[in-house]
């Protein structure tokens, strides 16, 4: 058993820090203001060969490893958590599902500008009335000649107004009295297909969380992802690689909480000490140090798990419902320990509370995720 990164993950892990510090983070509180998506980070990182990370080579990727997107998932969150929801999403929802499910034509097609940056990855699940409730698609997808005719809606998909295409579910017909749903990949520039950006948001400001409308539009049968009435399932398969990102996501944002509560203990004073001099405040801060360790571990275990072929579902919910929740505590714990000062925007520790927020219900809720993991154990 080894706990050591290896060189390579080192290596991404030294990159992509010193990127995220003097790149990502300096905009970080203006972008939170202004709600401005980080287009220029984006195409920085697609330079850096970071857009395709875990995806073959032959596609225009990195052929990196699911352990590589989480570290830099990770460190992209600790110094803004809106470019970390876009990278992940991008990654683990957007080409993810074309990489497992697409045929050789459709990758060439849609894998290789999600690689390379040219589009943004998105994936069109959550519908106003189906969302913890996955099966209770309303979308439909008739067969007309050699086309599916679309209509529905979506709602809370991540990237939709900077991807060009994206794959989502839809009712292909009934069996048995039960849906049959399948996935479909729907180009966004296709007539009746409109993206809505409007969501007035508790956080994660900068990244772009919309609305897609879908009516009467027209795709080739060929755009089928996937077998027909296999939706469903391969769309758990992506979650489940999905929870990995959310998880490492939220060891970020924890770590980002944790390093301006030790600094911030450190400096201030109070009854003629610093923070840091009281057991209280020592106590505190050893308890957010385990947790965050301990969620990097599950986090990091289960990308291992995922790179070996071996089943990672269970570990997938375990890490994703222990770290969100962690990073929620951590936050609350770090405005804690600022007073009064945590309560003001330019702290940044307030913001990192807003956007964990979302990681307990993206994805796959608490609630959720419990009973997954009830599931897998054999309840």
């Amino acid at each position: 058993m080894n706990f050591d990164l290896t060189q390579e993950h080192q290596m991404i892990r030294k990159t992509i820090r010193e990127f995220a510090s003097e790149v990502v983070a300096p905009g970080a509180i203006e972008r939170d203001k202004t709600k401005e998506f980080p287009k220029e980070i984006f195409k920085q990182l697609a330079d850096m060969g970071m857009m395709g990370l875990p995806f073959s080579e032959e596609y225009g990727g990195a052929g990196a490893d699911t352990v590589s997107f989480a570290i830099v998932t990770e460190e992209l969150s600790r110094a803004c958590a809106s470019t970390g929801i876009t990278y992940s999403a991008h990654i683990s929802l957007g080409g993810a599902p074309l990489s497992l499910f697409g045929t050789e034509e459709q990758k060439q097609k849609y894998l290789v500008p999600i690689c390379t940056g040219e589009s943004l990855g998105a994936f069109g699940l959550t519908e106003p009335n189906a969302g913890s409730d996955a099966g209770g698609t309303q979308t439909t997808a008739k067969e007309e000649g050699n086309d599916f005719v679309i209509n529905g809606s979506k709602a809370f998909i991540t990237n939709a107004s900077y991807a060009k295409h994206l794959a989502l579910t839809a009712i292909t017909g009934m069996s048995d009295g039960k849906k049959e749903i399948s996935a479909i990949i729907v180009p966004t520039d296709a007539d009746g297909f409109t993206v809505i950006d409007n969501y007035e948001k508790m956080g994660l400001n900068a990244s772009n969380t919309t609305e897609l409308v879908i009516e009467n539009v027209r795709v080739p049968q060929e755009n089928l992802l996937g077998k027909r009435g296999n939706g469903f399932r391969q769309f758990l398969v992506t979650l489940d690689g999905g929870r990995i990102g959310i998880g490492a996501m939220a060891v970020g944002i924890a770590q980002a909480a944790f390093d301006r509560a030790l600094q911030y203990s450190k400096e201030r004073k109070q009854f003629g000490k610093t923070l840091s001099e009281f057991q209280i405040t020592q106590f505190k801060l050893a308890d957010m140090a385990m947790k965050i360790e301990l969620a990097r571990t599950m986090v990091h275990k289960a990308a291992w798990l995922k790179d070996q072929g071996r089943p990672f579902g269970k570990e997938a919910s375990m890490c994703k419902l222990y770290a969100s929740e962690i990073a929620m505590e951590v936050a609350d714990q770090a405005i804690q320990l600022h007073g009064g000062y945590g309560y003001m925007k330019e702290y940044e520790v307030e913001r990192y509370m807003r956007d964990a927020k979302l990681l307990e219900i993206g994805e796959g809720t608490s609630e959720v995720q419990r009973m997954v993991i009830a599931r897998h154990i054999g309840c």
